[in-house]
């Protein structure tokens, strides 16, 4: 396992366990670790950048699940997220298939798809190409998806891809970008929204859907992860009702969005901090992110429960961990 004391990546351990598997987890020294504590699981030191760490750590393993990314919306230097999420990707589907691995399941995400204008469900099949992808993590994902199909073929591995939408629940140590709407939502922090959408699902259904992927998943396919479709204002309507706050009634027009991202970045550079709004973010705000997981559903027995269950999981689990 890669990623596995990620977000997405200490779920599928938790599910991989809870099938009774042994597991082992590639974790980048220094890395925060959090999410295996009191996990039995083998961590050795590694990096997906670095292929004699790979090399090491996949003796012995019969299944690989590459699930490490690097998932900002917003960097000051790009190229570190592409030596990551596309060579890295690489770098991995050759050590797996050096060390004779039976099967890998790679983590992508809805993000490398395209949507619909007219904002109905996207799926597997919806026309898109590297022109669309807004921003630098959209963009690297997408062409690591490409360069694992085309080297697992080259190489002969048996290669599933899996695209979670926007997985929320425990163990968002980051916080993830979309985390961030929920903390901040929770914290009274957005008082207005923009007219978008995504496609929310439980952390822990998508968990369960990479061991689907590697049980009946078939190679060289992708499978959407995802939940329900909902706008920004259900999102934060929903994190309202359950932390007894007022639900935003403000809708902010997306020129305006823009512009003060514009300027939140260029005050990000000048004093090193993150930007609170990005450019990508405010541009992929633009369009509404919904999915089917219609063919996961019929391929592989894929479920997902309600997405209040979801956004009340991550919520609990910020307020546990002094987040709130």
């Amino acid at each position: 396992m890669t990623g596995g004391n990620g977000f997405v990546g200490a779920a599928v351990i938790r599910a991989l366990l809870s099938t009774g598997q042994r597991v082992r987890a590639l974790v980048r020294p220094g890395s925060d670790r959090s999410n295996l504590d009191g996990v039995d699981v083998e961590s050795v030191d590694g990096d997906i950048t670095v292929t004699e760490t790979l090399d090491a750590a996949m003796i012995g393993c019969r299944f690989v699940f590459h699930v490490a990314a690097d998932y900002r919306l917003w960097v000051p230097d790009p190229e570190p997220m592409y030596a990551t999420n596309v060579q890295g990707s690489v770098n991995v589907i050759e050590a797996a298939a050096h060390a004779g691995v039976e099967k890998l399941v790679y983590t992508s995400s809805v993000s490398t798809l395209g949507v619909n204008a007219d904002g109905t469900p996207g799926d597997e099949e919806t026309p898109v190409s590297v022109a669309d992808m807004i921003g630098h993590y959209k963009r690297s994902k997408y062409l690591a998806e490409e360069a694992v199909g085309k080297r697992a073929r080259e190489l002969g591995l048996a290669v599933i891809t899996v695209n979670p939408s926007t997985p929320m629940g425990p163990g968002d140590i980051k916080p993830t970008p979309t985390g961030r709407i929920i903390l901040d939502a929770a914290a009274g922090r957005m008082p207005a929204y923009v007219d978008t959408g995504l496609n929310v699902v439980h952390v822990d259904d998508v968990a369960r859907g990479h061991l689907l992927a590697l049980r009946s998943g078939t190679p060289g396919q992708r499978y959407i992860l995802g939940g329900t479709d909902l706008s920004l204002r259900e999102i934060l309507t929903l994190v309202a009702a359950r932390t007894g706050r007022t639900a935003p009634t403000l809708r902010l027009p997306h020129w305006l969005v823009t512009s003060v991202a514009y300027v939140s970045e260029g005050w990000a550079r000048l004093t090193g901090t993150e930007p609170r709004v990005s450019v990508a973010g405010a541009r992929m705000s633009a369009k509404r992110m919904y999915f089917s997981s219609a063919k996961a559903v019929s391929e592989l027995g894929y479920r997902s429960r309600p997405p209040e269950e979801a956004i009340a999981a991550a919520i609990g689990w910020f307020r546990e961990h002094d987040y709130l």
